[in-house]
């Protein structure tokens, strides 16, 4: 088969309009060769459009996150990071992390912390997420932007909270996230510089003066404390190096808040401007967990996961990838694929999965989210208790004037302005 070419990742019709331009794409060809398109001797991007393509590649083994276990060895991550300016001490901080690890070092990593993310635990969470939702709700009146007002402070709190961050720390923290997803290199290196330094203080603060918090109990099960608190599985050949904790808390943080906010700020939008679905759920509040998959299908902050690296040549959709080579699953083009759902641009909160979620909003196989059942609950709670305070709320702004920020592989809203009554 013969393969096309697509456009660069960065490229302004897929920035402007990525459900539209990468569904075109998906209806081309299931395999494409593109590129990341921020300069220099690039190696080629191969995108997987559909949704048993990406379901499949996300769920095989052959497809690795860390670049030293494919043939080839380029971590063209890595290569992305020095582009924007990250400096090589700083790289694998953001490239060595769980969510790069691989195999039994990832089983390792997850099983550190998986039992503080379980349904259960979650759901003991759900009274005080209602709480900071409610007391967010009461500081809100008028005109406000949801994004800053609302959807960013109550995930941030939660996952602040959960891992122990102090609460003083948090508005550096929301500062820090925005820009290390800006990719600018005039923002990236500062503030992931200050993130590492600020979480390494943290740390030392923590042996001194443990809390009951996810961070003091990894600090307790690397120090080989059997007594270890906040469900951190423990034992001495899972001990968290120094390095591991520090990318640990940077990954909890971010990826604990960023996504989530966004999910809950462009569910609003979507909720604002679909109000026959808005509808049927003030009408019929059972429907709220169904409708957070719906939304998470449609309108998920996140359009692509970490690329894959293929350690041996596989064929994918008719294509064979070679191996060493880079892949990028969509997941955006993947959940909108009419192979998959019937008529998967309408927006239908009744609408129920057919088999798991419905949806790859959340990944698929090792690397499935982590927090995937607190990021659902989070949505749930925010969206109800949102539109139970405020059941007039409607947009300031005509909905093709909201604007979206040009990232490539996520889609976020800029600001969500809206009237509360």
């Amino acid at each position: 088969m013969t393969v096309i070419d697509a456009p660069a990742l960065t490229d302004p019709a897929l920035l402007a309009d990525p459900w539209n331009a990468f569904g075109r794409l998906r209806e081309q060809a299931p395999v494409l060769r593109s590129r990341f398109g921020f300069g220099g001797d690039e190696a080629p991007l191969w995108l997987v459009t559909r949704y048993a393509d990406v379901r499949a590649v996300l769920g095989d083994p052959r497809f690795v996150n860390d670049a030293a276990h494919s043939p080839a060895g380029r971590d063209t991550r890595a290569e992305l990071m020095a582009s924007i300016g990250v400096t090589p001490d700083l790289i694998p901080y953001l490239t060595a992390s769980i969510i790069d690890a691989d195999g039994a070092d990832h089983a390792r990593l997850r099983k550190l912390v998986s039992r503080a993310f379980t349904v259960r635990r979650v759901g003991d969470l759900r009274p005080r997420v209602e709480r900071i939702a409610a007391d967010l709700l009461d500081g809100l009146s008028g005109e406000a932007d949801l994004v800053e007002a609302y959807a960013y402070p109550l995930p941030i709190t939660v996952i602040c909270e959960l891992v122990g961050i102090p609460e003083s720390d948090r508005a550096d923290w929301h500062v820090w996230g925005r820009e290390l997803v800006s990719a600018d290199p005039t923002r990236v290196p500062g503030a992931l510089r200050a993130t590492v330094d600020h979480i390494e203080g943290l740390i030392a603060r923590r042996r001194v003066e443990p809390t009951d918090d996810l961070l003091s109990g990894m600090i307790r099960a690397q120090e080989g404390d059997a007594d270890a608190a906040c469900g951190v599985d423990h034992g001495h050949g899972d001990r968290l190096s120094d390095f591991e904790l520090v990318t640990m808390v940077l990954s909890l943080v971010f990826a604990g808040h960023e996504t989530t906010a966004h999910l809950i700020a462009n569910s609003t939008a979507a909720l604002l401007t679909h109000p026959d679905q808005l509808a049927r759920l003030q009408a019929d509040p059972s429907l709220w967990p169904t409708a957070v998959h719906e939304l998470m299908r449609l309108h998920g902050p996140v359009n692509q996961p970490r690329v894959r690296y293929t350690t041996e040549a596989v064929e994918v959709g008719g294509v064979e990838i070679p191996a060493g080579a880079t892949v990028q699953p969509i997941l955006l083009s993947a959940n909108g694929d009419p192979r998959e759902f019937t008529d998967p641009e309408r927006f239908d909160v009744t609408r129920a999965p057919e088999r798991g979620e419905g949806h790859l909003g959340f990944g698929h196989g090792a690397h499935y989210c982590l927090g995937a059942a607190l990021a659902r609950q989070e949505g749930e709670v925010a969206l109800r208790a949102l539109f139970t305070r405020f059941p007039d709320l409607r947009l300031a702004v005509p909905k093709e004037e909201l604007t979206w920020q040009p990232l490539p592989g996520a889609r976020r809203l800029t600001a969500l302005p809206v009237h509360l009554s």
